[in-house]
């Protein structure tokens, strides 16, 4: 572990929630929305650095969502497809949970929606925008240390449709070494910025702890085992030739509008595969509730990784109680040492639009609860 990861205990996953006026500015744009867009940015860097946060991100308040390849390459069309993941809503567990059921909703819900779908080959498509003008930005305006997510290369797989994608790619994995290839030029445009710390957002991972998921999966004759060696491998290379960049993926059980999740599971169902391939120097991992089963596959993380736990969650307003999270960070710190441990929150407040069900000012509370046990808990000098 370098320094300045050593120095790196609080932090936040990616996105914060966003203003009325801020979401019709990313949807509609037009005279205005570039100033309303800066000044979003600017009040989620002032948020974070006066909480004291380690590393922070400037809210994601530019994106139309935490994903967003289809924005930015017209590689991708719209086409009817099976949902794909079981969203929910409800925690089965954290602080004053309501409802562990899902969703009536989604279960009567028809069972394709329209989706992105790549149609195209990446190598040819049109780049649509500058997407590291968002970090730009942050990089300019913040005396803390920054980060920028992306779409963790393996993600795309989401992306890909045996029935329509086979036009453009005899197979899913030419198309996610294309996306690599894609990610790799964005990742150099970052790093030519001064972006030291770059976090992937893998909830396709997440999706594997499921046994629901995975039974479907199979049943569609789809090897996991041998898709978790290929996307770990894709994933790890996209930093082939990058030094100087602290390298992290987060580790996602979904995070929709309402507080919606799509997993449930523990790690261990992925840890013995995963964890000891993939190259990376942080692992972003969600532990807000039960369905994240035990602390025990963090004795897969690579030792020298630091496994950031989530022990706060964003899906719901209620605050944490600070001595159970202080339990909670102890008794991970029995089967991993607690100066390869650090914390934050267990996902974005805001994935997608809406956001979730919780107030700017619980949003802060919970950031502060963040940061006040993490330095108190690695203080200079002890650890």
């Amino acid at each position: 572990m370098n320094e300045i990861d050593r120095r790196t205990r609080a932090e936040t996953v990616g996105s914060l929630l966003r203003s009325p006026e801020n979401i019709k500015a990313v949807n509609e744009g037009g005279s205005g929305a570039a100033a309303i867009l800066d000044a979003a940015a600017l009040d989620a860097i002032r948020l974070q650095e006066e909480i004291g946060l380690d590393v922070i991100t400037d809210g994601e308040v530019r994106r139309q969502a935490w994903a967003e390849t289809p924005r930015y390459l017209d590689c991708f069309a719209k086409a009817e497809l099976d949902r794909g993941l079981n969203w929910r809503v409800g925690e089965d567990s954290g602080p004053n949970p309501e409802s562990q059921v899902a969703d009536p909703a989604e279960d009567a819900a028809p069972s394709t929606e329209l989706r992105d779908v790549v149609m195209g080959r990446v190598k040819k498509a049109r780049r649509l925008g500058d997407r590291t003008g968002q970090y730009a930005f942050l990089a300019q305006h913040s005396n803390q240390r920054t980060k920028f997510t992306l779409a963790a290369p393996s993600y795309h797989r989401r992306y890909w449709s045996d029935k329509h994608s086979r036009v453009a790619y005899d197979d899913c994995e030419s198309y996610l070494l294309e996306i690599r290839d894609y990610l790799r030029e964005v990742v150099a445009s970052l790093v030519a910025l001064g972006c030291d710390y770059i976090q992937l957002d893998a909830p396709n991972y997440g999706s594997l702890c499921d046994a629901t998921t995975r039974a479907r999966l199979e049943s569609e004759g789809r090897d996991i085992a041998a898709e978790i060696a290929f996307d770990a491998a894709l994933d790890s290379s996209l930093f082939d030739g990058i030094s100087g960049v602290t390298r992290a993926m987060h580790i996602c059980r979904g995070n929709s509008a309402g507080g919606r999740w799509h997993s449930s599971g523990g790690y261990g169902a992925i840890s013995g595969d995963l964890f000891k391939r993939l190259e990376f120097d942080r692992l972003l991992l969600e532990y807000d509730t039960e369905r994240a089963g035990t602390f025990g596959p963090l004795s897969d993380v690579k030792p020298g990784v630091v496994a950031v736990l989530g022990l706060l969650t964003t899906k719901v307003g209620a605050i944490e109680d600070e001595q159970l999270v202080r339990d909670r960070l102890a008794e991970a710190a029995t089967v991993k040492p607690l100066e390869e441990l650090a914390i934050s929150t267990q996902c974005g407040f805001a994935s997608a639009f809406a956001g979730n069900p919780v107030t700017p000012e619980e949003q802060r509370r919970k950031l502060e609860l963040v940061a006040r046990i993490a330095h108190s808990t690695w203080s200079a000098g002890s650890a």
